[in-house]
Order: C-alpha cells, then structure tokens, then sequence
C-alpha cells in the first residue's frame, strides 16, 4: 500500500470550518479523523498551522496565463496557462475558447483532448473545455474580435459536437440564428449549454431554458438588461439575460470576484438571491496572469483581440472597457470574502462544490468529502496558496 498522507489542521469543509484531520491513500480521501486522533503508521503529517487546508479550486471560465491563451492552440501554451492557474490553487478547470475562426478552434478542443487524456503533472487538470464563441451576438461580443462572431450553422457545430465527450459547457446568445439547434444538438450529445454574451429579452430566456440551457456566464457582464433593451422597446419595459438569471431557480451562474468586475454591492446581492449553491467564483483570466503590465492579445496570438493589463485588470487598449481579469482563483476567493464578509466556507464552497455541481462532477470533486479525489490547498491566514495537491500528490 502507498504510504499515508493525513492533513491536520482547520479543515474547509462545505458547511463550516472545523479542527480536524484526514487520510489520503491512492489519491483519494480514504477517512476523516479527530484532530487528535492517533494516526496510521509512517503517514506523512501535512499541517495548516494558522492558515487552512480547503478542497482545490474549480475554474469553469478561464483563458489562459502565464503568457499563454489556450485559443493559441499549442501544447506550450496549455502548458504555460495550466502551469500558471496550478499555482493559484485551480487543480481543475474547463480550458475556454474564444471567438475566432473555425480551424483554430477545432486546434484548441485539439489541444483540449490531449491534456484531459495525458495530464500535465505540474499543471492544472483539464476537464474539457468551455467552448464560449463564436456563437455570441455581435453587440455583446464584449472584448472578442468582431469579425468571427457568426450564427450557429450544423456543419460547423458538428464538427465542434464530434468533441462531446471534451466539452464541459457551450455558450450561446438564444437571439441569433440557430442557437435553438445549437443547443438541441449539445443536448443530445449530453453537453451543458450556457448563455453568455447575449442581449436576449426575459421571453427568450424563458425559451432558451426549455431548450435545456441551465448556466449563464458571467454575471452582469455582457448581457441584456431592461435598461439596455428599452433602446428597442420604449414600452412595456422588458427584462433580459440579467432579470431572468436572477428570477430563475433553474439558472446557475458565476461572478468575476476581482474587485475590477463587479463592487461589493454586486456581489453580495448576486449571492443573496442566487445562494451560494446556484453562484459559482470563476477568474475569466486572459494570459497576462502572472505577467508584468502591457499589451496582450485575448484569443489566439493570430487575430486575437488586443487588451492592457492596468490597475490589475484587463481593458480595451483606449482602457474604456474591461477586457478579462487578470488574477487567479485565489485572488477571486480572498475578494469576495473580504468584500462581502460572508463565512469562509460558503465562499471556499462557490470555488469548489459549486462549480463541481453545476457540471455533474460534485461525486468526485468539490469537497473533503470520503471517497473523493484528494485535490488539496494549503492556505495560509490570509488565503495565499502555500500548497497544492492533486490527486494526493504535491504539485506546488
């Protein structure tokens, strides 16, 4: 048998945080003990000392970093971006596409395949990816190139859909043209289906969902609301994407947690009526993690669209608009913890657990639960990552 590894100390659990201990063997929580507790022979003794240990961070919505975008579609990137998320607590993550043509997508879910099948053992674990564009309205294409956002034709998706069991999510605007196809065929093929970059009104929402859409992308960012379709409709006013995520108990959804996206007052509201089980933190990182200030190109490093990295964000070159973030997960859990106040637990929870539910993977992953995989943190007192474990195994 491998030898065991206990973690002792203040334990994340996903209701509440507890002096505790448990045992690790074959890459799995195998028992949870009392902090005290007498412990199995020759195991190798993980403290928290003042910090914790939690379960590793789950990205649904990330880019890229370390100088690498996974729309660059080339092993170096993939490597240089799970390399660099790794380091920031994210032991799981949906590699997201971007708007962009067809050949390099299809290099990118590529790419995708190869790393869910071969894991780099330094770097974050791949679930899949999140193909997010091109199917996006062009008015809400936010800081992607405009000049391949474009309806959802079946000879191009099917292309797309041959990597099902390699998509993790898909993101449409319910608006443009066969985006109810679209989704009819991701979800025969057993793939989730967001809706993101949209100005769709309240009714099409209400369409989109029977068409089996359960997640929505980055809240408030990107998305109709009925200040925005009033410019179409002087009256009744109408609700969009923004009223029907919060009106709707079907819809998960996420926040960008950096302190840039959203204020305080955002997220606390965000979290008051999604609750911290239908709320997911996701870091929306370009490439420019763990890189100095300046140019950057979002998407592939041919026709991507260029961002600054300023003030700790990413924003349009003219520095008008936001682009991305530009931090990790760890910097989304320690924002919304200090922002908001809430417990340390629900918002460890909403990097964890949630985003393991929303894409039916809460058996496996999400929490320091028996039985599932040992992806662990160190953090210390002030949430900075000290450790990190994947499957058991010290990576960081």
């Amino acid at each position: 048998m491998d030898q065991p590894l206990v973690f002792r100390g203040s334990l994340v659990r996903s209701d509440r945080v507890e002096r505790g201990a448990f045992v690790v063997r074959s890459g799995r929580i195998a028992e949870l003990l009392a902090v005290d507790a007498p412990l199995p022979p020759n195991a190798v003794v993980v403290e928290s000392g003042a910090g914790y240990i939690a379960p590793g961070f789950i990205d649904l919505h990330v880019h890229g970093g370390g100088g690498g975008d996974f729309m660059d579609g080339t092993r170096d990137a993939f490597e240089r971006a799970l390399r660099a998320n790794l380091r920031h607590g994210t032991t799981r993550l949906a590699a997201t596409t971007t708007v962009a043509r067809h050949e390099q997508i299809l290099a990118t879910l590529e790419q995708t395949r190869s790393f869910r099948h071969a894991p780099l053992a330094d770097g974050s674990q791949v679930l899949g990816a999140h193909f997010y564009g091109p199917y996006f309205r062009y008015e809400a294409r936010g800081a992607h190139p405009g000049a391949a956002v474009r309806p959802a034709i079946a000879e191009e998706y099917s292309q797309y859909l041959a990597y099902a069991d390699d998509l993790v999510t898909a993101t449409v605007a319910p608006e443009i043209g066969g985006a109810r196809e679209f989704a009819w065929a991701c979800r025969d093929r057993g793939v989730r289906t967001n809706v993101g970059h949209s100005w769709a009104t309240f009714a099409q929402m209400t369409e989109a969902i029977g068409w089996g859409v359960r997640h929505v992308d980055h809240l408030f960012c990107a998305m109709s609301d009925k200040s925005k379709l009033r410019q179409f409709q002087m009256y009744p006013m109408q609700g969009g994407v923004l009223e029907a995520t919060l009106f709707y108990d079907e819809l998960t959804t996420e926040v960008i947690a950096d302190g840039k996206h959203l204020d305080a007052g955002l997220l606390a509201l965000a979290l008051k009526i999604k609750g911290p089980d239908r709320l997911a933190l996701v870091s929306d990182c370009s490439r420019a993690l763990d890189m100095p200030d300046g140019r950057y190109l979002l998407g592939p490093l041919d026709g991507g669209e260029p961002l600054v990295k300023h003030d700790g964000v990413g924003m349009l070159p003219d520095l008008t608009a936001l682009a991305s973030s530009v931090e990790g997960m760890d910097h989304m859990v320690r924002t919304f913890w200090r922002l908001t106040g809430r417990p340390l637990w629900e918002v460890v929870r909403m990097a964890t657990l949630t985003p393991a539910r929303i894409i039916g993977q809460d058996a496996e992953l999400g929490s320091l639960d028996v039985g599932k995989r040992a992806d662990i943190l160190v953090l210390d007192q002030d949430l900075r990552v000290t450790q990190v474990h994947v499957d058991g195994q010290r990576r960081v």
